[in-house]
């Protein structure tokens, strides 16, 4: 009784196959490449795996029995999805498969959306079936994530204290200080570092761990990690601070904010492309990567 499919098993379906394709043992040798009797003997082997006869062979030729006729139907079927399933397994092995979730800092300039953007359809033209989601968080909330296995990618501005995470240079991000049209600063034809000293600046509790600020509040009333609510907090007259200069170049041009000391206080800030070094990246996070890492190393449009 045949009760598990073995290599051998399906070496002898095939020879049967031919066998009755061919019209008989003696027909089959030229087919098969082997002797009469060699057929004869392999042929008894699978009636004895089945625990049943499939043909019927003498004086009266060759014939298949009741049996022998239903082993057949079910071989050609077997074989037939043994077909199916190699060319499908054949498309997974060139394709790439899974999902990727990738986490984006918050308010990122235009061109640096384009090329994540051009990255993606990159990927896109791959031989892929990836589910990508994107999600926009605080620097801490993607590091966090990034450490849970939420996320297998990041892009922001990372503290650089988390040596679980491998950080790869991606962009960088200009600075400059700012006050609003309602400061009395903004008025002033020149403004020194010495009145700076006591002007009351916004807080950013993560983005410069660093003291990466050259200018920095010593009379701080005001906190926000987030871009948007710097910027409320600059636009009230109340308070001066840093901004990324994208986000402040479209009130600078309705002449809302003025740059302060921008010579001897602007400052870069590195973006890095995130992922935690023990994992094991999957094909279609490293294609990824590799569309991402080629979107920005081209040239900046116009």
């Amino acid at each position: 009784m045949l009760s598990q499919v073995r290599d051998l098993d399906l070496q002898l379906l095939r020879l049967f196959t031919t066998v009755v394709e061919s019209g008989g043992f003696s027909a089959a040798q030229g087919e098969l490449g082997i002797g009469q009797s060699t057929i004869s003997t392999q042929m008894a082997k699978l009636e004895t795996r089945l625990g049943f006869r499939l043909c019927e062979r003498g004086k009266a030729g060759f014939s298949l029995t009741p049996k022998g006729e239903q082993v057949l139907l079910a071989t050609r079927k077997l074989f037939a999805a043994l077909e199916v399933f190699k060319g499908e397994a054949q498309g997974m092995a060139d394709k790439l498969l899974g999902t990727l979730s990738i986490g984006l800092s918050e308010a990122l300039d235009d061109q640096v959306l384009a090329r994540v953007g051009a990255a993606i359809g990159r990927f896109r033209q791959r031989n892929q079936a990836v589910q990508i989601e994107l999600l926009s968080a605080m620097p801490a909330e993607l590091e966090r994530r990034l450490l849970q296995d939420q996320l297998q990618l990041a892009i922001g501005y990372f503290s650089g204290t988390q040596a679980a995470l491998d950080l790869q240079p991606l962009f960088v991000e200009e600075q400059a200080l700012y006050c609003a049209a309602s400061h009395p600063l903004f008025g002033q034809t020149e403004v020194s570092r010495e009145q700076l000293q006591g002007e009351d600046g916004v807080h950013h509790p993560y983005r410069f761990t660093r003291a990466d600020e050259p200018w920095q509040s010593a009379n701080s009333s005001a906190r926000s990690e987030q871009v948007e609510g710097t910027l409320a907090f600059i636009l009230s007259g109340a308070h001066i601070g840093y901004l990324p200069r994208h986000i402040a170049a479209p009130w600078e041009a309705r002449g809302q904010l003025r740059a302060l000391l921008a010579e001897r206080l602007d400052f870069s800030v590195q973006f890095h492309l995130a992922s935690h070094r023990g994992r094991q990246p999957s094909e279609a996070q490293q294609a990824f990567v590799a569309d991402l890492l080629g979107a920005f190393a081209q040239s900046p449009g116009p």
